[in-house]
């Protein structure tokens, strides 16, 4: 997953951009309204954390820029405010879900995934597209009952074109999506080829079909044809 942590305190940021990294996910992070807006502004992202009080800004505007911009991220406020008025405004706005402060960092966790399954694998932990068969809480992968082994990003790689199937996918975005901020350091994104070669070799050698398809001057899509 890529999470966008919107959160000025910088001990809680760094806390929890340790524990999700940890635990697989590829995160930004802004600590101003305006570094918060800017990243939302360019990037796409599996689940939003958001602070409502900002130094610079109050978060609930930022929700009303998204929903302006007619994304679809998740949204997890973070919040010590607890007034109910707030919870409701905050889910009237789009927000999926609401998390008053102090929480444990397992149960963060917890709600990111459960908004992310939600919105992404109509609420399954296991996603399943022809014969492959994808175990999120396990992140393990099979073809035709047999697991097959992956690489932390080829996992990720492979669960994002199949989270998007159908659609043209460029290097680029693939790169963003599961480097975040570090992919805007590459000369090229050439390295997600190789990533996506390994992968199809894999899945192929295991008795899968090739779903991976070129497209020239832009990258690939994950289809039946």
């Amino acid at each position: 997953m890529k999470v966008l942590i919107i959160e000025d305190e910088i001990s809680l940021q760094v806390s929890i951009q340790k524990y999700l990294t940890a635990e697989g996910s590829t995160c930004d992070c802004a600590s101003t309204f305006d570094s918060a807006y800017q990243k939302l502004s360019i990037y796409n992202y599996d689940c939003i954390l958001l602070d409502l009080t900002l130094p610079d800004g109050e978060g609930l505007q930022l929700l009303k820029y998204l929903k302006k911009l007619n994304k679809t991220d998740g949204v997890l406020i973070i919040s010590a405010r607890d007034a109910i008025d707030q919870r409701i405004e905050g889910l009237q706005l789009g927000a999926d879900d609401y998390l008053v402060k102090p929480f444990h960092l397992s149960e963060l966790n917890a709600r990111i995934n459960a908004i992310v399954r939600r919105r992404n694998f109509a609420g399954n932990n296991i996603v399943v597209f022809q014969e492959i068969e994808i175990d999120l809480n396990a992140r393990q992968v099979k073809v035709n009952d047999t697991v097959l082994y992956l690489t932390r990003k080829e996992f990720d790689i492979l669960l994002y074109f199949v989270a998007n199937k159908g659609k043209v996918i460029s290097k680029a975005a693939a790169a963003t999506h599961i480097w975040g901020d570090d992919a805007d350091m590459a000369d090229s994104f050439d390295f997600i080829y190789t990533h996506i070669k390994n992968m199809r070799k894999k899945l192929t050698d295991a008795g899968c079909h090739d779903y991976f398809h070129s497209v020239y001057g832009v990258g690939y899509k994950f289809s039946l044809t």
